[in-house]
């Protein structure tokens, strides 16, 4: 963006961190607030299951009971043999009984997600075609989870090759982009093992070297916390909201925007809440 000039086009790029993808809620439920609304999306793993859903038209209090009331028993299905011990099979079901069998071009806001062919070793960005098959392989961590086939590719985790996609938004026409990235490295760095450990987490979250082209880059300081517990999402939520307060002065300097005016809006309930 051009010094000077106000974006005419603003992006959000949703990173991967498994659960910590709650972060990205609060991070939402602030900008929703302050009436900042990406003309486009881009996401990638967990950032790619939240991407979609907010191009779906879910608000960040819809966002924040889905979160509340799921954990890995609503989104993996073991399985032995195969490529991975689980698949997401369940997340596949989840997001039907949220979303319907929707495709790309049902969305209500432009959206694209990262993910990795396991053959080739290429990012494929997925525009098109239907949704919750892509937004599966998007987050399927390979040797974990099993990859799926998309097309004529077979995809995992977009995060290998991209983890905070701001490249993408960037080719989506965004001209301003906020990017938050939730992978904060978690391992102690005091042992070998934790070193080890802690080098994967830095190649990952530095995945398609962008971190630094994003125009507002939103980091919740989420050190120590596990990227597989669902068991602290009240303060991954909470360290969500405060980065993107922290983050707020630039955002409304740079959007031109005064402070948002929030109407909440009626949650949708699932079937599957009302399931004993």
């Amino acid at each position: 963006m051009q010094n000077g000039t106000k974006p005419r086009r603003i992006g959000l790029a949703v990173g991967g961190g498994a659960a910590r993808g709650v972060a990205h809620v609060g991070v939402l439920e602030i900008l929703e607030r302050e009436g900042i609304r990406p003309d486009v999306i881009a996401g990638t793993s967990v950032g790619a299951l939240i991407g979609a859903l907010i191009c779906a038209g879910f608000s960040a209090a819809e966002l924040s009971f889905v979160t509340e009331h799921i954990g890995w028993s609503k989104l993996l299905r073991l399985q032995v043999p195969g490529r991975g011990l689980f698949t997401f099979e369940r997340m596949g079901e989840l997001m039907i009984e949220l979303l319907g069998d929707i495709t790309f071009a049902d969305l209500k806001i432009p959206f694209a997600l990262v993910a990795t062919d396991v053959n080739t070793g290429e990012m494929v960005t997925i525009t098109e075609g239907p949704l919750t098959p892509a937004v599966m392989a998007s987050c399927a961590v390979p040797g974990l989870i099993e990859p799926v086939q998309v097309g004529d590719r077979l995809l995992c985790d977009g995060g290998i090759i991209n983890n905070t996609p701001i490249s993408t938004a960037r080719e989506m026409g965004a001209d301003y982009v906020i990017g938050i990235d939730i992978f904060e490295p978690h391992y102690d760095r005091h042992n070998p093992l934790g070193m080890a450990l802690t080098a994967i987490e830095v190649l990952i979250n530095r995945a398609g070297m962008g971190l630094d082209q994003a125009d507002c880059l939103i980091k919740p300081d989420l050190a120590g916390i596990s990227f597989i517990s669902f068991m602290r999402k009240e303060r991954l939520l909470q360290k969500g909201r405060e980065a993107a307060i922290t983050a707020l002065p630039g955002l409304r300097q740079a959007l031109g925007q005064r402070d948002g005016v929030y109407q909440p809006e009626e949650i949708r309930l699932p079937a599957f809440y009302h399931k004993k």
